[in-house]
């Protein structure tokens, strides 16, 4: 299977094709056995923290909350705010956290097995109702966890900034514009994404070859006609003004008389 991946992904696009040639076969580690609720309270963790203290502050909370071992929905919602403010959360992420697990035992989160059994679609619209919880957050679950195969997270500024380093562009893609390019890596877009990772990687180890081919990518509506805007505005605010005191002196001297018709 891996095999068809890499041929189509290559058939179709030359320039990823020589990133795979040198990042080798594809490795994508599942992380199995989580619940849904426990991979996005571990997610509203390392919002805006590193991995270490993230994993400090999950370490606090399975040992108060949860005794040992991950809490469940009803344990965070029973816990004092005090207790989970000594393990580290934010008032934003106890929000969050609480929201969670209010909608766990409500079944909006479901537990793994019915979240299995949704599309993509679904789970991102249903997930991304919790607090906290962006879509970004949903596509690692959907990729790490379920190891759903076509899911391009545009805005991750590692798929960008490969993509930018693949291509051999100045500037990092609009995420509309990756979202178009990657329409060609259709089914397999969660491997083209893999593959953006690791073009990072070789870029940072001087091992990225150089593009197949120039690519142009495709235009973003609005774009154009919002730089067009800020152009514009940025000329206008550099033009020279009349001083005020200029402006005061014409306003007392009046309007010139008009000419007679014979001077006209």
């Amino acid at each position: 299977m891996s095999r068809h991946i890499l041929r189509h992904l290559t058939r179709t696009d030359p320039v990823l094709g020589g990133v795979i040639r040198a990042a080798g076969p594809y490795r994508l580690a599942l992380e199995a056995g989580c619940q849904p609720f426990q991979i996005l309270a571990q997610a509203i963790a390392h919002q805006q923290l590193n991995g270490t203290a993230a994993n400090t502050i999950l370490a606090r909370l399975i040992a108060s909350c949860g005794q040992g071992s991950f809490p469940t929905p009803t344990q965070v919602l029973d816990a004092p705010l005090e207790q989970l403010r000594a393990a580290g959360f934010s008032r934003a992420k106890i929000a969050a956290l609480r929201d969670l697990a209010e909608k766990s035992l409500t079944a909006l989160v479901p537990d793994r097995a019915t979240l299995e059994r949704l599309d993509d679609a679904a789970i991102i619209a249903r997930l991304t109702e919790v607090r906290g919880v962006g879509r970004w957050t949903v596509e690692m679950l959907l990729i790490f966890h379920l190891g759903r195969p076509d899911v391009l997270p545009v805005d991750d500024f590692g798929v960008r900034a490969g993509f930018r380093a693949a291509y051999g562009l100045r500037k990092l893609p609009h995420p509309k514009a990756l979202a178009a390019w990657g329409e060609r890596w259709k089914p397999y877009r969660s491997a083209a994404a893999w593959y953006l990772w690791r073009a990072l990687e070789l870029e940072r180890a001087g091992k990225l070859p150089p593009p197949a081919e120039r690519v142009r990518l495709p235009r973003v509506p609005g774009r154009a006609r919002a730089a067009r805007k800020l152009r514009a505005a940025a000329s206008s605010s550099a033009r020279p003004r009349r001083s005020g005191a200029r402006t005061r002196a014409r306003r007392r001297r009046g309007a010139r008389p008009r000419a007679p018709a014979s001077r006209r």
